[in-house]
């Protein structure tokens, strides 16, 4: 409960002494539950619950859908047809994110005809394996395995892969 108080006090913008007198606790008595050298009553769990806005079991129990943490397992990930390369959704699906995170295998170079896109935004492009040709606007830049990119999404752009190794990137697009 230590981490979990400590961080929904700082969510809240709030202080160990303004926590302390919403609670009506002493600002000594909360120092001690956040560092875990205290464990709170219930009717103390209650009061700091109502003090931060939040259900007490948000403080015990397990992640609310309001937790700032989102764990996607591979397994989770999805993908609307994976045997084609579509892009796997890993993060940002939760409601209120602003951040949307893919992996993705770029196709190879489809020809002139082949559209840039743009958006509001900004993205980071990360190369896991194989090279790629990240192209924005008139500018043409190569990426390898480490690479990574962070751009104005409103700028055009396109990636395509390049060379023998079918690429793979990790894409965060950012509202």
């Amino acid at each position: 409960m230590s981490i979990k108080l400590k961080l929904l006090r700082v969510q809240a913008g709030m202080t160990l002494e303004t926590l302390a007198q919403a609670a009506d606790l002493t600002r000594s008595y909360v120092s001690k539950v956040e560092r875990g050298a205290s464990t709170p009553s219930i009717g103390a769990a209650l009061k700091l619950a109502k003090a931060l806005k939040v259900p007490v079991e948000e403080l015990f129990g397990e992640p609310s859908e309001s937790d700032p943490v989102t764990i996607t397992r591979a397994n989770e990930a999805r993908a609307r047809n994976p045997a084609q390369g579509e892009p796997r959704v890993v993060a940002g699906t939760a409601p209120g994110h602003r951040m949307l995170a893919f992996v993705l295998q770029p196709g190879k170079e489809r020809g002139r005809g082949h559209p840039m896109s743009h958006h509001e935004g900004e993205e980071i492009l990360y190369v896991l394996s194989g090279s790629i040709t990240l192209q924005l606007a008139n500018r043409s830049e190569s990426l390898v395995a480490g690479d990574c990119a962070h751009f104005n999404s409103t700028v055009p752009h396109k990636i395509t892969s390049q060379g023998d190794v079918q690429a793979e990137v990790l894409l965060v697009i950012a509202g």
